[in-house]
């Protein structure tokens, strides 16, 4: 058994490693710069996981969603693997405490979310941790050409200046040929490395299905399918009704949004997770890092935005391998929703400026002030305090930040937390001298550890329960003991932030590139018009649609998508429709009437005539107006 085998077995208790997982983590120990592409659920956490508990030394993981970050920190945390987190609104005493930790304290994992690599204090501190790999999560998040760039992780390319030495491991799920060059170009690859699995996967099923009733499709839908599901849906308030629709009609069901506190969140994973709950109703919040190897279905109410977002959410599906169904319901209204998502992705310049200006003026930013500073952002509120759709503030904020002039962090939910600034000897003197807060203060060290060592994550109505008393007097007793400088008390928060990268400037001289508008704006409009022909197409097997978008050419025909169903109707088999389908191809070169290019195509008579009217059925031959037909062109063919 090799080392790598043996720290996955004592910590994951697994016996052996899942396809390429292994050879990633040998291509990084053998000191290359390594992109592993993974399909969803393929265990890219592990590889950087391993690899880094086989050296002296800590990890730097670099990952977008801080959600994720506390999440995987926690895991690592529970198998007894020291992990810590630095992100954006943690204040400056967490951050130096976490650093110490990780300069001094054994820990073998920190994350980072991007925005705080170019921070005076993480430089400081830097040189003083032993680091044995840069691991970067989501990679494609560091490429302009990918569905979710974000500027800030162009800033990890700096780790390699600073840490030349060490190796980066990039992990990805999903990522375009484009994509691929991108991201090891901008960490800065010493040699191009890229080990990948195909993203082909035998037993999920890939459906369309055109209903112009939707929501009465989705209910018969569940009410047949066995086992668990998830439904996306567009919209936080969709998840409740279609839930609700669903737990009326004695399906046992739930929803999940991002809007959601963060222990009703995790209830409801947790009950999702462990069977108590058959089918979660969610928005596309719902998946990061949940890792559910049963899921027998996953339906879409309406399409994602990309054929990047639908397969990753699709891949949700039959992690067990076994089979699985992913479903897209798509109407013509669909596609005109997702024409019209373009022009709301990309208001107009003037609009951007306007809203750069409103948030300057809703923190007080004095003009050429402003760099580096870090504020709580309620986009309800500032929406509805200067008249702004939230949608155009939203995708406003996007484009200034590809421009470089602000970060708007996700939506942080964080607990209360406490950590004590004095000593046990100055403490008990403090309880002593201070018989009112004596109980309480034995009640904290009760209930939590490290409270000398690090800040706590609490919760004051557990506090309450335990002392018999109210929330309101638990949170009384934490601010005093605050102000006397005992403990530093954090109350609990919910907010994403706005970190501004540069000095507030005058609207007019905001610069707003091609590069970052009508580039980005052409490139989101041939994502959208890629997905359009994915849930239009009704002539190419499903699967090979997917995987030829992701560069892969020579995948065979899956056999059980619902393409491929109609197509096994036709009872010719799949080397004589493809024989024939290519001389119809050949001969539409130029558009020909019907009979005449029955007369110019060799093969059976019979299946020529079944596979021509298939043709037409699914709109890739097309008749035009003077009677002849012609080869339909589209995107992925």
């Amino acid at each position: 058994m090799s080392e790598f085998t043996q720290i996955l077995t004592k910590y994951w208790g697994y016996a052996a490693f899942r396809p390429l997982q292994e050879e990633i983590i040998e291509s990084v120990a053998s000191g290359k710069d390594t992109l592993g592409l993974m399909p969803t659920g393929g265990g890219k956490s592990v590889t950087y996981q391993v690899y880094s508990l086989s050296k002296p030394g800590i990890c730097l993981v670099i990952t977008p969603l801080i959600a994720l970050m506390k999440d995987q920190v926690e895991n690592l945390n529970e198998r007894g693997i020291k992990a810590l987190a630095i992100y954006s609104g943690m204040s400056a005493q967490e951050i130096k405490i976490a650093m110490d930790h990780a300069a001094w304290g054994n820990y073998k994992f920190l994350y980072l979310s991007p925005e705080r690599i170019s921070t005076e204090r993480f430089r400081e501190r830097l040189n003083q941790l032993d680091v044995n790999l840069i691991a970067v999560d989501e990679a494609h998040c560091i490429s302009q050409w990918g569905y979710d760039f974000r500027p800030s992780y162009i800033k990890i390319s700096e780790l390699r200046d600073l840490l030349p030495d060490v190796p980066i491991l990039a992990v990805t799920a999903t990522a375009t040929a484009r994509v691929i060059d991108d991201i090891q170009e901008q960490l800065k690859f010493r040699t191009k490395n890229v080990l990948r699995t195909s993203y082909y996967r035998s037993n999920l099923i890939y459906l369309v299905r055109n209903e112009e009733d939707k929501v009465n499709y989705l209910l018969k839908a569940v009410q047949k399918a066995k086992g668990t599901g998830i439904v996306y849906v567009r919209s936080r308030k969709q998840t409740r009704e279609i839930s609700e629709l669903f737990i009326k009609n004695k399906i046992s069901a739930d929803y999940y949004h991002a809007g959601l506190p963060s222990k009703i969140r995790s209830s409801k994973q947790e009950n999702w997770k462990s069977g108590k709950c058959r089918v979660i109703v969610s928005t596309n919040a719902f998946g990061m890092g949940i890792d559910k190897a049963d899921v027998r279905f996953v339906i879409h109410l309406e399409s994602p935005d990309s054929v990047e977002a639908y397969f990753q959410e699709a891949g949700r599906g039959g992690r067990d391998g076994k089979t699985a169904y992913s479903v897209l319901l798509f109407n013509n209204s669909d596609k005109l929703k997702l024409q019209k998502n373009v022009a709301k992705s990309f208001p107009e310049p003037d609009v951007i400026r306007r809203i750069y200006e409103a948030i300057c003026n809703f923190f007080q930013l004095a003009v050429g002030f402003g760099k580096d500073q870090i504020f709580e952002f309620s986009m309800g509120m500032f929406a509805s305090k200067f008249s702004f759709q939230i949608t155009e503030v939203y995708n406003s904020l996007k484009i200034l930040q590809r421009e470089g002039y602000l970060e708007l962090t996700d939506e942080l939910d964080n607990p209360s937390k406490v950590y004590f600034q004095v000593g046990r000897d100055d403490l008990y003197k403090f309880q002593v001298a201070n018989s009112d807060f004596d109980g309480f203060i034995k009640l904290l060290l009760r209930s939590y550890t490290g409270l000398f060592t690090n800040y706590v994550s609490i919760d004051e109505q557990l506090l309450a329960k335990r002392a018999n008393i109210s929330p309101e007097l638990v949170y009384e007793f934490l601010t005093r003991l605050r102000t006397q400088k005992v403990i530093d008390f954090i109350p609990q928060k919910k907010t994403p932030f706005i970190i501004f990268a540069k000095e507030r400037i005058d609207p007019e001289r905001i610069r707003i590139s091609k590069e970052n508008y009508e580039d980005r704006k052409r490139d989101y409009l041939n994502r959208i018009e890629a997905m359009i022909h994915y849930a239009s197409s009704g002539h190419k097997c499903r699967s090979q649609l997917l995987l030829q978008y992701f560069g892969e050419t020579e995948s065979v025909r899956c056999g059980k998508c619902d393409v491929c169903m109609a197509r096994n109707e036709l009872n010719v088999s799949k080397y004589e429709f493809d024989n024939i389908s290519e001389q119809i191809k050949k001969v539409m070169a130029q558009p020909c009437f019907y009979e005449e290019l029955l007369t110019k195509i060799e093969g059976n008579s019979d299946n020529v005539v079944k596979i021509v009217r298939w043709l037409l059925e699914n709109e890739k031959l097309v008749y035009r107006v003077d009677n002849r037909m012609e080869w339909r062109k589209g995107q992925m063919n």
